[in-house]
């Protein structure tokens, strides 16, 4: 199976649209407990990305110094 690339942009929109669904549509409790636990699972990989990029961009930044 593909894995998808994952897109932080993407994943920020998702997150954005998730938190308006819940201040304005009311979900029952099963959609809220399955938006929540996607909006859970992005804000990881996003976590993830952030310092995955981080430490790369330490990286290079180092080798620009030597």
């Amino acid at each position: 199976m593909a894995t998808k690339k994952f897109n932080y942009k993407k994943a920020l929109e998702e997150i954005e649209t998730i938190v308006q669904k819940i201040e304005n549509e009311e979900p029952d409790v099963d959609e809220l407990s399955t938006m929540v636990k996607r909006a859970a699972e992005l804000i990881k990989l996003c976590k993830t990305k952030l310092k995955t990029t981080g430490e790369e961009l330490e990286g290079i930044i180092q080798d620009l110094e030597e």
